[in-house]
């Protein structure tokens, strides 16, 4: 069986007598939404309070992920475990892994991540929700740390490849903002350049309509280190724009 406890972790989860496989996959809490099924197998996520922190635990049987380096499979948070240290190891902000173990069974192999929660912070779909209403200070600082951590991540090498609004949960700090990374499962290396990071970033703009080009040419600015109306963030959002319209029409 493989075992991962955060070394600050550990004697908060042994004070609780959980800090075993067993004792964790035994605990009954409820869902936090719908659990998944499919891929042979099922995957839930539960939200649990321990002495006023909270964490969500995530939990499935024979919910694997085929790759052509793992062509046999992998559950997909034995994917993400591995995706969190990584981009800890490389400077990138995110969740952090509490808790992860794996081990076979007879309905298949089963696997647990147990993640600290982001409470105090937001996910950019709530704030998208109420971006007209937001002061343009607080709009540009949003739109600062969105774009830095964006750079940060295919600065490190890597893609997210769902880096959408509600994968980025944000922390307002004295008028600043710093943002992180959730979700990180179908992270990938960074492997054609531009097209890649084109690829990555689109998508947050087609899921944040209410941005005007003003908004976007901030967001590229932090991205690029380059002057808002400067030709080289004009260049980049001429891109984008292609790559948006392209998939809409599709």
């Amino acid at each position: 069986m493989k075992v991962f406890i955060g070394p600050g972790d550990r004697e908060l989860l042994a004070r609780h007598r959980l800090d075993t496989f067993q004792a964790l996959w035994g605990l009954e809490l409820a869902a936090v939404d719908e659990p998944n099924t499919g891929r042979g197998g099922w995957s839930s996520v539960c939200r649990l309070e321990l002495e006023g922190h909270g964490f969500f635990l995530k939990r499935q049987s024979g919910y694997l992920t085929r790759t052509l380096r793992r062509p046999w499979g992998e559950p997909t948070f034995a994917r993400e475990f591995r995706n969190i240290r990584l981009y800890h190891e490389r400077g990138i902000p995110a969740l952090d892994a509490v808790f992860f173990g794996q081990r076979a069974a007879a309905g298949g192999t089963e696997a647990m991540l147990m993640t600290r929660a982001l409470d105090g912070r937001a996910d950019l779909e709530w704030y998208n929700e109420r971006w007209q209403h937001l002061a343009a200070e607080g709009r540009a600082a949003i739109l600062q740390a969105v774009g830095e951590l964006a750079r940060t991540l295919h600065g490190a090498g890597q893609v997210h490849n769902c880096f959408y609004p509600k994968h980025i949960f944000l922390r307002e700090q004295a008028g600043r903002f710093d943002a992180c990374l959730i979700d990180l499962e179908k992270t990938r290396p960074l492997l054609f350049g531009q097209r890649d990071r084109v690829r990555d970033l689109e998508p947050l703009l087609r899921r944040a309509p209410m941005w005007a080009e003003a908004d976007v040419r901030l967001l590229l600015a932090a991205y690029l280190q380059r002057p808002a109306p400067g030709p080289d963030v004009g260049a980049w959002l001429a891109r984008l724009t292609r790559r948006r319209q392209h998939k809409e029409a599709r």
